[in-house]
């Protein structure tokens, strides 16, 4: 257990005085199970994916919009103070359930916060902590897609093993479960369909909802058609790219070093593809957008975020933001400054 039983009690009391609460997720299958699991354990509420954290003063329009009684922010490591102050004048009753090594001072007072992980950096899922809230047999499925998906095994995974030998795959390596597994082609189809047109990703939300089992995931039919089509379209860039990359990978000794283009951001899969590939690399995987000013960048690797957090810090970029786990990061920089964070980076693992 992560949560305490006092902390279990309070969330729960939470969700039951929600009448028309609204929660807000990361854009990735551990954000998706973490509402999935609250919204299926309570019967109510909106979710909606919040693509590049920290959650800015924009997103208040979307509290105007729906007016929720309630604010579940789910697996998301920072928000802005103006988004917070926006909620504050309102009155606006706020749970934030999240699991990365997040700074103290960065949590108001009226905010009620949940995080285990403060202060430490241990292998955890936000969807691991709300089951500890739920209990719902009957989803233990979504607790282990978002789970592995954050490479991460919670110890519930043997129960589900026996439930779903099928649909398992025997290993203490959540990366290796994620490509070998279907639960893993599960976790998969989600996290391709969180990247569609926002039609298809309210329709997938919506179907996931009311969902019964795996397999009604798993099986193509007319209630997820657009979920699948899009996994088989992005799929095969996805395995493009990890190509490209896992030639870059073959020709460097420690650092990996990949940047690339297109229509659709999937650094962080990448990222993964190549640290389950080349589990002793630093790894980089860089997103540039022709129409974007800024780049998206996702690291994997021991002690990976500390070297992010030395680059950003002596490269000193404007507008740059970046943080994460010990070992898998994310961030964002200006594109003009691609080529100093590259030479940077390089200089830090060479001496190390």
């Amino acid at each position: 257990m992560m949560l305490t039983a006092k902390q279990i009690i309070e969330i729960k009391e939470h969700l039951s005085n929600a009448q028309n609460p609204l929660f807000f997720f990361d854009n990735d299958p551990d954000g998706l199970c973490s509402f999935l699991l609250l919204q299926r354990f309570i019967g109510r509420g909106k979710g909606f994916p919040i693509k590049s954290p920290p959650i800015k003063k924009d997103y208040f329009k979307k509290i105007q919009e729906l007016a929720p009684d309630y604010l579940f922010i789910l697996d998301i490591p920072t928000v802005s103070e103006e988004f917070f102050e926006e909620i504050k004048k309102i009155n606006l009753p706020v749970v934030w359930i999240d699991h990365h090594n997040t700074e103290k001072n960065q949590i108001p007072d009226f905010v009620n916060y949940y995080n285990p992980l403060l202060g430490k950096d241990l292998p955890s899922s936000n969807t691991y902590l709300c089951y500890e809230v739920t209990k719902k047999k009957e989803d233990l499925w979504l607790t282990i897609i978002g789970s592995i998906a954050d490479n991460f095994i919670p110890d519930i995974y043997e129960e589900f093993k026996k439930e779903y030998p099928d649909l398992a795959f025997d290993s203490e390596n959540a990366l290796e479960i994620l490509y070998s597994s279907e639960i893993g082609k599960i976790a998969q189809i989600l996290d391709w369909g969180l990247k569609d047109k926002t039609t298809n990703v309210i329709k997938m939300i919506k179907f996931l909802m009311k969902v019964k089992t795996p397999y009604d995931v798993l099986e193509k039919t007319p209630k997820n058609r657009e979920m699948h089509k899009k996994f088989e379209v992005i799929n095969k860039t996805f395995k493009k790219f990890l190509e490209k990359a896992q030639e870059k990978a073959n020709a460097s000794d420690n650092l990996v070093f990949f940047e690339y283009g297109g229509d659709t951001s999937m650094s962080g899969e990448i990222s993964n593809g190549l640290r389950y590939l080349f589990p002793g690399r630093i790894i980089f995987v860089v997103y540039v957008s022709e129409s974007k000013s800024n780049v998206n960048i996702s690291g994997r690797g021991e002690n990976v975020k500390k070297i992010l957090e030395k680059a950003l810090e002596q490269g000193n970029y404007e507008n740059a933001r970046g943080g994460g786990h010990e070992n898998a990061v994310g961030a964002q920089i200006l594109k003009k400054d691609l080529k100093s964070f590259r030479e940077k980076i390089t200089e830090i693992i060479n001496n190390n």
